[in-house]
């Protein structure tokens, strides 16, 4: 059974830090993209940040302005979402993502962490 599972979200105050895991499962973690998206009330689900299944490759949300750092362990299974200098617009579900390219494409969808920025 293909699992997502992400944790680490929760309730910060503007300026703070989280970081997200998603640990995924029943599946070859190691051949998989990995990306971050999220979604805010009443607003689309956007990319935050996307690394490659080596981690050679990353890419990141415009938005982001150099504020996360998202990184992988293949060896743990686990993909990592650092989110420094946080505002309440980075209040929002986040979702974890697997996605393999080769062969046929295939997809996998976490079940969200909430992170709400306030004071």
């Amino acid at each position: 059974q293909v699992q997502l599972v992400e944790s680490g979200g929760g309730l910060v105050q503007p300026g703070g830090s989280l970081r997200l895991s998603c640990a995924g499962s029943g599946f070859t973690f190691s051949s998989y993209a990995m990306r971050w998206y999220r979604q805010a009330p009443g607003k689309e689900r956007e990319l935050v940040a996307g690394i490659s299944s080596s981690g050679a490759l990353i890419t990141y949300g415009t938005f982001v302005k150099g504020r996360f750092t998202i990184s992988r362990d293949n060896a743990k299974n686990t993909v990592y979402l650092q989110m420094n200098s946080l505002n309440s617009e980075d209040t929002a579900v986040y979702y974890c993502y697997a996605a393999r390219f080769e062969v046929a494409f295939t997809e996998y969808w976490g079940q969200g962490t909430q992170v709400t920025v306030s004071s």
